[in-house]
């Protein structure tokens, strides 16, 4: 649904978006009132107040919420069958083992992160966080202490790379628009994203995990075991866990997978292969993340499901059990996508930035500061640094491809900062990791926030050197 044409003032519009995320979290926080209904309660008033017409309001709900879902309830589907699967029968065990006895038991944290990045290069941060859960899960059992010290180093390397790197699609997107060159943004944000995970994330997630102490969830993988790699589960069989290698070539199913898909559709998109190839259109479904994603998962029945003595029957039976707990994951994480395309559809975005737009500051900080004001608005790091690029896509026109990478760079700097209510990934780190809302805005929020200032930074440094 597009955005109406406002029936409001700018001040106005942005007075109704502050009461609206002030009033919601003040029903989850102090009310108490369960998150999916006061995200639904609050979509409906806002978009009354903001002048939606009634009978488009339906519309305007079930647009935000269904193309959230379409995006995240198959991933995550998918992902929790294989993360469950991966830990009853010792995999996550094994690949946490691994990493830890590579790096040492004080920079298992560095560890995890460091494999976030990588994986994070094709995958998309809902679907990488999905499948590294277990793993994370896995090394914070073993070592104890705040679940933060692991989780966010391996959420915010997929976050970085989600943001900054191409081939994904909000920085390749905001480049087109841009005029500029993909391989160079490649080139020039890749290194920028590793100095602000470093900086922003892994420094950070140092102070946040030393500062709450955020214990294991249980409600993907049951309550907290003894260490052994057994959760006390009735269907884990006594066996011994697969290898290393067999752990290792499952997760880079999907990592082969998607990235055929990113890098061929990338290379559509730039001319550089004809549309219509049924082999690359073929490569391009496989790669397509909930199609990788359900062969992993088929993968992972044929190779770890029956281990022990499991029968199929079994199987299914445990993955039936790992979708129960996920519900309210999928609804929450809907409600908040409802929430941002309500605040889309009535023109606040388009609000906030047409009061940043012309106020004479310098190119680079206004493409940050328009991508902060959508961010805020609504939610979306992707639709933040599409639209901000095109806002500002006039200015551009006799940059450098390296002043077009690090305009590209302030841009998605401010896509990632301020992550809150209206966010769907805010309610998925929220319910992964057992998280309050209060806590979630003091940890992950204030963490990606770190993340985007330290990547605007050192593109700020540079762009001067490059002008």
């Amino acid at each position: 649904m597009d955005p109406i044409d406002p029936v409001h003032g700018t001040a106005t519009l942005l007075l109704i978006a502050a009461a609206a995320v002030v009033v919601l979290l003040f029903l989850i926080i102090k009310v108490k009132l369960h998150a999916f209904i006061a995200l639904v309660l609050i979509s409906v008033v806002t978009a009354v107040a903001a002048g939606i017409p009634i009978a488009d309001i339906p519309t305007a709900l079930t647009t935000g919420f269904g193309s959230t879902l379409a995006s995240v309830a198959l991933l995550v589907g998918f992902g929790v069958m294989l993360g469950r699967l991966l830990e009853v029968t010792g995999g996550a065990q094994v690949l946490a083992d691994t990493l830890v006895n590579r790096f040492g038991e004080k920079r298992a944290p560095l560890a995890l992160g460091v494999a976030a990045l990588i994986f994070g290069l094709p995958i998309f941060f809902d679907a990488g966080l999905v499948v590294f859960l277990p793993i994370i899960l896995t090394v914070a059992r073993r070592f104890g202490g705040s679940l933060l010290f692991y989780a966010l180093p391996a959420a915010g390397a997929f976050a970085a790379m989600h943001a900054l790197v191409p081939p994904h699609p909000g920085p390749v997107a905001a480049g087109t628009l841009l005029g500029g060159d993909i391989g160079v943004i490649l080139l020039v944000n890749l290194p920028i994203a590793l100095i602000a995970w470093y900086v922003g994330v892994y420094r950070m997630s140092k102070v946040l995990g030393r500062r709450f102490d955020v214990g294991l969830p249980s409600l993907l993988f049951g309550e907290e075991n003894d260490g052994t790699g057994s959760s006390g589960d009735t269907d884990t069989k006594t066996q011994a866990p697969p290898t290393f290698g067999l752990v290792l070539g499952l997760l880079m199913i999907p990592l082969v997978l998607i990235g055929f898909n990113t890098v061929l559709s990338t290379l559509i998109e730039s001319g550089t292969i004809a549309e219509g190839n049924i082999l690359v259109d073929g490569l391009i479904l496989l790669g397509n993340t909930p199609v990788a994603l359900l062969i992993t998962v088929l993968a992972a029945i044929a190779l770890l499901g029956t281990r022990g003595g499991r029968t199929l029957g079994e199987t299914q039976q445990l993955l039936d059990s790992s979708l129960g707990p996920i519900c309210s994951i999928v609804l929450i994480t809907g409600a908040g996508g409802m929430f941002g395309g309500v605040l889309q559809i009535s023109g606040i975005g388009d609000a906030l930035t047409t009061s940043l737009g012309g106020l004479g500051i310098p190119l680079l900080l206004q493409a940050f500061l328009i991508a902060t004001a959508l961010r805020v608005a609504q939610g979306s790091a992707t639709v933040a640094l599409t639209t901000a690029a095109g806002l500002i896509a006039s200015q551009a026109a006799d940059l450098s491809n390296v002043q077009i990478a690090l305009l590209v760079t302030a841009i998605a700097a401010g896509a990632t900062v301020l992550s809150h209510v209206n966010d769907s990934g805010f309610w998925l780190v929220s319910r992964f990791f057992g998280m309050d809302e209060q806590t979630t805005l003091k940890t992950w929020t204030v963490m990606e926030t770190t993340l985007g200032l330290s990547a605007f930074a050192v593109a700020a440094a540079l762009y001067p050197l490059v002008s």
